[in-house]
């Protein structure tokens, strides 16, 4: 039988690799306002595994490496093959605080047709972020 979560409690957690975890970690918390929860880091000074925190939502981290998952960083790729959609109450404010920390825009602040106001960036790896007003509901 699954089990789900509780009723509110986030149960989706994108997870990341990153080329430089240490630094990507940093740049996530000073960019796009991330908070840190918690850092699992190797001997080496890669990240094993590290979560932050963007209110109700975690998403998971660490260092890239060669190993049985077979994923690739977007800059290894030289593309991009998903993206993570934020939602932030203040999305103005937050592409000011992306702009200002070196996210690189690539749609620009945008009211759209389905009511949403919204921007996508790219972190300092090249993932896909966009962020907006738009908060899909769970009950369908």
């Amino acid at each position: 039988m699954t089990q789900n979560a509780p009723e509110g409690t986030p149960n989706i957690f994108p997870f990341l690799r990153y080329k430089d975890a240490p630094a990507a970690i940093e740049w996530l918390i000073s960019a796009f306002g991330f908070e840190k929860h918690s850092v699992t880091p190797e001997a080496d000074g890669d990240i094993a595994h590290a979560e932050l925190r963007f209110g109700p939502g975690i998403i998971m981290l660490g260092s890239a490496r060669d190993d049985f998952l077979g994923m690739k960083t977007a800059r290894d790729l030289g593309a991009v093959n998903q993206g993570i959609y934020v939602h932030v109450a203040d999305v103005d404010a937050h592409h000011d605080r992306a702009k200002n920390g070196g996210a690189e825009i690539v749609f620009g602040l945008t009211d759209m047709d389905y009511g949403s106001r919204e921007y996508s960036a790219r972190d300092l790896e090249g993932n896909l972020w966009s962020f907006g007003t738009y908060l899909p509901s769970a009950r369908g």
